[in-house]
């Protein structure tokens, strides 16, 4: 990077000015990972001091059958497939109830498209699960699942959430983003739901008073310069609402080994490789400098695996997402060696060997627990970069 433009881009940061598009592409272009950890390490200070957010939670999937044959998804399933399977409502709700013990305080819930399912299904599912699990906040479907909603009912999205939100919907996912501009998504995505009807939802959805996650899936045939172009759409509309609490970066995974009926769905990979670590970080760091008006960014480790997910804490992310007990749409596509399961005590210990502060926080990011950081007096505790 050209130092002039290098010593502009510090100077914008640290005096807390907003980064163009120009400068994003520029910041992928660079090959100094170092600096740019130390700058989105610098953003995500200010924000959120040594503190790094973590829940404990369950993701629930209660069907895998989807209208949608997207080119990165090993997830779905078409009916009457091998391993095709549709919850009942009762057995959702004893799936859930299972993890009560644990304290969960979120249910994050993502499905196909399911053909056949009718839309009463879905609020009546949510009704029951409060029912049994009270003081779990229900964090629920992506704004593509809202929009299969609209079809399938004829309701309109804001009949939709509002009976959702009566059925006890916290929060919607961030799920069904991808990659926004089209030059890329007609080739990744299989569905009817774009950046317009995306984004409408999310702003219907925010204006309604619920908080919701972002999310940009990353390191399949996308460039730099549709990265930035997608965290700047959401940025925008942030700042028009206010709604979004955390951008997530989600990993593009590869099948490491074929489904066990021997099919491979991603069609994507035989064309790309994964994202390595250091890209990975890149990310996280240029996502963090461009996304100066959302407080949080996460990394999921399930999609990023633990020691990555420990490193992305000094390169602007300050969540690690949660529990999760069990997450279908990573594990059914690969095996990359992440757990299946991270208990509060784990989250702990990774936090802290990562030098930060645990904080447990709700879906709405208030703090429920503050807990010791790493101890100082050992040696061998790493502590934040210092800047």
């Amino acid at each position: 990077m050209d130092a002039g433009l290098r010593r502009e881009i510090e100077d914008k940061v640290f005096a807390g000015e907003r980064l163009s598009r120009e400068d994003g592409i520029a910041l992928y272009a660079s090959d100094d990972l170092a600096w740019l950890g130390g700058l989105a390490h610098h953003v995500r200070t200010v924000k959120n001091a040594d503190k790094v957010h973590f829940n404990v939670n369950r993701h629930l999937n209660m069907t895998n059958v989807c209208n949608a044959s997207c080119a990165y998804c090993s997830f779905q399933r078409k009916p009457g497939e091998k391993d095709a399977y549709t919850m009942r409502i009762e057995e959702a709700v004893r799936l859930a109830k299972e993890m009560e013990p644990d304290g969960i305080t979120e249910l994050h819930i993502v499905n196909g498209l399911h053909p056949t399912l009718p839309w009463r299904y879905y609020p009546r599912s949510l009704g029951a699960l409060k029912e049994v699990l009270p003081n779990v906040a229900l964090k629920a479907f992506t704004a593509t699942e809202i929009h299969w909603f609209e079809k399938i009912s004829g309701l309109s999205a804001s009949d939709i959430l509002d009976e959702l939100m009566d059925a006890g919907l916290e929060s919607l996912t961030g799920g069904g983003a991808e990659i926004f501009d089209w030059e890329v998504r007609q080739h990744i995505v299989d569905h009817d739901t774009h950046w317009e009807d995306w984004s409408r939802i999310h702003r219907l959805a925010h204006s309604k008073g619920l908080k919701t996650p972002c999310t940009m899936l990353y390191g399949h045939i996308e460039e730099p310069r549709h990265r930035v172009d997608h965290v700047i759409r959401l940025r925008e509309l942030q700042d028009e609402t206010g709604g979004f609490q955390v951008f997530i970066p989600l990993r593009y995974q590869h099948d490491f080994h074929d489904s066990r009926d021997g099919i491979v769905r991603n069609r994507l990979q035989a064309r790309t490789t994964m994202a390595t670590g250091a890209e990975a970080l890149k990310v996280f760091a240029v996502s963090r400098l461009m996304f100066d008006n959302v407080p949080h960014v996460k990394c999921f480790w399930v999609m990023h695996g633990l020691a990555t997910a420990q490193l992305a804490l000094n390169h602007g992310a300050d969540d690690l997402d949660g529990s999760v007990v069990e997450y279908k749409i990573t594990h059914d596509a690969d095996d990359f060696g992440t757990p299946n399961k991270m208990t509060r005590d784990d989250l702990l210990e990774l936090i802290r060997d990562a030098g930060f502060r645990p904080v447990e926080r709700n879906t709405r990011y208030e703090t429920l627990r503050e807990y010791e950081g790493p101890d100082p007096a050992r040696r061998d505790t790493p502590q934040p970069m210092k800047l």
